[in-house]
């Protein structure tokens, strides 16, 4: 078992968690030259002994490399609804790993133990061992997940490659601001469903996640088109996305740009990291699903508040309760090969009878 100290290569022989950055500008020769990083849209510019925004990629005689490849801060085999991903192999359970920072700056986020923790620790899995765990596991999947998984991007492409041999699927659970070099190299080496975070308007993620939220909604149409199974989600907090018109416009787009049957998960937000305001209220996430069924989409989740009608599918024709859940447990799956048993409308999603 190999360990991380999170510290850059000191030597000719740097450990096995301190690989060259796959997507990188060298802006000059030498060793003192900077290096721009092609991994998220932050393309960052490295001088020499310097780390990037994310603080996981640092320029060492003017190459970047990762500080992260295959470092687990978090490990653990979760149900594919916890992602969340519903119309996603349902029921099926994939090892999901997750490793250290973000390049996001989220005052509230609710994974900040690892997001915001520097220096970088913890335990090292290589592609193989990861791939050969999750079959141990008897895990359907993978899944990249818990901080942003696009710094995970060089280690991500050869587990996805292991595991689509394997017969496994692949998952990311994102914020979205990959660069598109970096999506479709993700495409290319096996990914089939992610998760994307929609944390609000322009203004809500300029301000307080420091990012240009055009950049989720472009790479969330590029992921579309290149095949992979997408599902959105919106962290309700008060004060900051929770404003009715805020959130009319969010299924606006998700119905104009990428289609009525896209889901689209409105999770209840709860006090971390720097934000105390309470609890989003749940009559407030109702209220917004309400008006954005109303707008054509088919299939909008209530998140985070366990037990709520709001986590079932309904047959968007015939009204009928055709997948039933509690929280992050699936209790039953009525659909017959992807259709209603009661009218037989096709419920879009991905393998939704894996398991017959």
């Amino acid at each position: 078992m190999q360990r991380a100290t999170g510290t850059a290569p000191a030597s000719s022989e740097p450990p096995d968690w301190i690989v060259p950055v796959l997507l990188q500008e060298p802006l000059g020769e030498g060793p003192q030259a900077s290096v721009r990083c092609l991994t998220c849209e932050r393309r960052c510019v490295v001088a020499p002994g310097k780390t990037g925004w994310c603080r996981t990629r640092q320029n060492c005689g003017g190459h970047l490399y990762t500080l992260i490849y295959g470092i687990a801060s978090s490990l653990s085999a979760n149900p594919i609804e916890k992602k969340p991903l519903y119309h996603f192999y349902p029921g099926s359970v994939a090892l999901t790993v997750g490793s250290w920072s973000c390049n996001f700056a989220c005052p509230w986020c609710q994974n900040w133990e690892i997001s915001k923790a520097s220096p970088f620790g913890g335990e090292f899995f290589s592609p193989d061992r990861f791939v050969a765990e999750t079959v141990r596991w008897r895990c359907q999947g993978t899944s990249v997940s818990f901080n942003e998984p696009t710094l995970l991007l060089e280690w991500s492409l050869e587990v996805f490659r292991l595991a689509r041999a394997a017969g496994l699927y692949n998952t990311f659970v994102t914020n979205g601001y990959m660069t598109e070099q970096a999506l479709e190299l993700l495409a290319e080496s096996g990914l089939d469903g992610m998760n994307v975070d929609v944390k609000g308007d322009v203004q809500a993620v300029r301000e307080y996640c420091q990012a240009d939220v055009e950049v989720v909604w472009r790479n969330l149409r590029r992921a579309r088109g290149l095949g992979i199974w997408v599902e959105v989600t919106t962290l309700v907090v008060p004060g900051v996305n929770d404003n009715p018109a805020v959130l009319r416009s969010i299924g606006e787009r998700i119905l104009r740009e990428l289609g009525p049957d896209t889901p689209w998960h409105l999770t209840r937000y709860y006090p971390a990291y720097r934000f105390t305001a309470p609890p989003t209220p749940v009559r407030t996430l109702e209220q917004a699903r309400e008006q954005v069924l109303s707008l054509g989409l088919r299939y909008v989740y209530i998140g985070n508040v366990p037990g709520h009608p709001g986590e079932n599918t309904y047959c968007p024709a015939c009204g009928a309760t055709v997948v039933h859940r509690y929280g992050l447990q699936l209790l039953e799956n009525l659909l017959q090969d992807g259709r209603c048993p009661f009218c037989n409308t096709v419920i879009p999603g991905v393998g939704w009878g894996w398991a017959r």
